[in-house]
């Protein structure tokens, strides 16, 4: 069996997101099982829902967010309400990981967590060292700090025009 990788798309450039899902499509076109976490975006991001609807494909999405906007739109008040619904996404992802419950998991801006607050690095860090080698993880946001850096095995970075 081939040894999976970890890998992130990140920068300033547009496109990170549509690169993974086009990554997770493949993973599914393979036969391969997919899990996507969403963190950052609210409820109105849905531009993932019709991976769902895609037949003979088995992809799943999970957001945990409850309010409508994203994370940097919201105020202080309902910042702490959603800190706790992207801290149980944080959790599901690492029971995800933990248990290889998928072949092929997107962490749709993740790498914004720590930065945030909200997840330690050492918490990514920690969890990524437990994958095994059969599953895919890809994952997204605008900058990977050199910590986790070095906990990866491939970084793509996009840069705005």
């Amino acid at each position: 069996m081939e040894r999976e990788i970890t890998e992130v798309y990140c920068g300033s450039g547009r496109g990170k997101s549509t690169l993974a899902i086009g990554q997770s499509i493949r993973a599914a076109v393979q036969g391969k099982s997919v899990i996507i976490v969403q963190f950052m975006k609210g409820k109105e991001h849905r531009d993932m829902d019709f991976l769902e609807d895609l037949e003979n494909m088995d992809i799943k999405i999970f957001r945990f967010e409850k309010l409508e906007n994203c994370y940097d739109e919201l105020t202080e008040e309902e910042k702490e309400e959603e800190k706790r619904n992207i801290q149980n996404a944080w959790n599901f992802a690492r029971k995800v990981i933990v248990t290889q419950e998928c072949d092929f998991l997107l962490l749709d801006e993740i790498l914004a967590l720590p930065e945030l607050g909200i997840v330690s690095e050492d918490a990514i860090a920690e969890v990524l060292h437990q994958k095994d080698d059969s599953m895919h993880i890809v994952m997204t946001g605008r900058e990977i700090s050199p910590g986790l850096r070095k906990h990866v095995d491939s970084v793509i970075r996009l840069t705005a025009e």
